[in-house]
């Protein structure tokens, strides 16, 4: 986890009830699912084996160590997790080299945030070495506080990244709206208490309690997110 919050931060803007914005990264803020894709099928390709079209909504926005492990069973590749993770990352990480594509809706969202003074983390199950990666395209002056997957000892679905990020801020987890785009990362988010507003990448999501689904980001807004959040969880 890394985190630059200074106090002034930690104030909650124009008496609204939402303290933090809490946001996914990879199919959320950036269009970059289907990279993770591409890089699976071409390393499970070098390791003598095709995956399946129908395992990808499978792995999509799960930990690396569950995606590996699942593609590793499913294939009967012999390669330990260990190493094809590496083997991932090392292919992400130079595909995202030379910057990657935000979603729609993303940049104007983020500078809302910044604008207002909005509390922001960025909260992902891709480890720090990707995170850093595509900061240097999102821009990490826009969050204050980020997570990644190998920082926590349970990732998503769990609810400690969430948990960690809201407890960052000094926040409430009730008082969180979060963005993802994946069912398991909103079971993440919803384990942690936290508001969410879901905007699908790969898989559909369904509406649910205390959950919103739109289709994009671009219907996606501070007065949208803080309407989400009341008084009381």
């Amino acid at each position: 986890m890394t985190s630059t919050v200074p106090a002034s931060l930690t104030r909650t803007a124009e008496g609204s009830a939402l303290q933090a914005v809490l946001l996914d990264m990879d199919g959320t803020l950036v269009d970059t699912e289907g990279f993770w894709w591409d890089v699976e099928v071409e390393v499970f390709a070098d390791l003598g084996h095709r995956l399946d079209e129908a395992w990808r909504d499978v792995v999509v926005g799960g930990p690396m160590t569950r995606s590996a492990g699942y593609l590793i069973d499913v294939t009967g590749a012999d390669i330990a997790i260990e190493e094809l993770t590496v083997l991932l990352n090392d292919r992400f990480e130079k595909r995202i080299g030379r910057g990657v594509p935000l979603m729609p809706g993303a940049a104007r969202l983020l500078a809302e945030l910044a604008a207002h003074e909005v509390p922001t983390a960025l909260v992902s199950a891709s480890h720090r070495r990707i995170i850093e990666r595509v900061l240097d395209s999102v821009g990490r002056h826009h969050f204050a506080l980020t997570i990644a997957g190998d920082e926590v000892a349970r990732t998503k679905p769990h609810p400690e990244p969430y948990l960690a990020a809201a407890a960052g801020f000094g926040a409430d987890p009730w008082r969180c709206a979060v963005v993802e785009d994946t069912a398991t990362g909103v079971a993440a988010a919803e384990a942690a208490g936290c508001r969410v507003v879901a905007v699908p990448s790969v898989a559909p999501i369904a509406v649910a309690p205390g959950r919103v689904v739109v289709p994009s980001l671009e219907q996606v807004d501070l007065a949208f997110l803080r309407a989400l959040v009341t008084e009381t969880p």
